[in-house]
């Protein structure tokens, strides 16, 4: 059962239903028109191409091109998502008119340093994770931005992570708020009984993960463990139930990330995509 929650976890809600209409992205910033291209130019025709000034995991190119797409520009990808791409280079050159180029240029390269830095920080993480223990995923969480989650998720994806789910929706998530309006523990276990889809519970200590592991839980997230209550806690679940996926999350940071690989087969941050650096991009017109 292990493995497949995990799976189950990544693909059960099917994100494109709960993807952001990228044009209003671009009507946000257009409003009533762009009065600085208006007053400028007319039809002048140029060529632009799109540059990262830092090393990073690519992430958010395809949107870039619908982007400009939508404003009937030729695009010309000159990368993918997901390649390592080193500080200059291109990875994307746009053809069309200089005015629509100017409109879309914005939001595309916010929509791009963002995904860019989410991926490249996920791939950093795994990469110090998978050195200790190939198994173990990195995981995202719902701190992501209100109306751009499905972009934020997808990076993560693309940073070789793992999305989690995706809203309240497509799994049963028992945090310590709701176990304090069950009225306590063993009551949620009772209620959860029978469920349809994945059931996780966070725990806040031994005695909690092993009652979880007893009543056959999915996946118990362990929550503000140390890497050594971690490895305790791990240890004592699988011993009672192997097939049970254990997460951990809560404080895991770049440098105490690796401490926790072999203690989980998930590990969460929010800050994969709460606190996350952009990569900075440009455009350059060509006339």
């Amino acid at each position: 059962m292990g493995k497949n929650i995990i799976t189950i976890l990544a693909i059960s809600c099917p994100m494109g239903v709960y993807k952001s209409d990228l044009s209003g992205f671009l009507k946000e910033d257009i409003g009533r028109g762009d009065i600085t291209s208006a007053t400028l130019f007319k039809n002048e025709q140029a060529r632009a191409y799109i540059f990262t000034k830092q090393p990073c995991i690519l992430a958010g190119l395809v949107e870039a091109i619908d982007l400009f797409a939508l404003k009937r520009l030729a695009v010309f990808p000159k990368s993918e998502d997901g390649a390592k791409v080193a500080a200059g280079t291109t990875v994307l050159e746009v053809g069309g008119k200089a005015k629509d180029m100017l409109q879309v240029e914005r939001t595309a390269l916010n929509i791009l340093s963002r995904m860019s830095g989410i991926a490249t920080q996920t791939g950093r993480l795994t990469e110090l994770v998978r050195k200790k223990n190939p198994s173990c995923q990195v995981a995202a969480t719902r701190k992501t931005t209100p109306g751009f989650r499905f972009y934020e998720k997808k990076a993560v994806v693309i940073g070789g992570g793992n999305p989690h789910r995706f809203g309240l929706f497509d799994a049963i998530l028992v945090k310590d708020n709701h176990i304090a309006v069950a009225g306590g523990l063993d009551n949620v276990l009772e209620r959860v009984k029978g469920a349809k889809v994945p059931v996780e519970i966070e725990v806040e200590d031994l005695e909690g993960a092993l009652k979880c592991a007893q009543a056959g839980i999915d996946i118990i997230m362990l929550d503000n463990f140390t890497p050594r209550k971690a490895e305790e806690a791990y240890d004592a679940v699988k011993k009672v139930s192997p097939a049970t996926v254990v997460e951990v999350s809560g404080g895991i940071t770049e440098d105490t990330i690796a401490e926790y690989a072999c203690s989980a087969d998930i590990i969460s941050l929010g800050s994969l995509t709460h606190t996350v650096r952009p990569i900075d991009f440009s455009m350059e017109i060509l006339r």
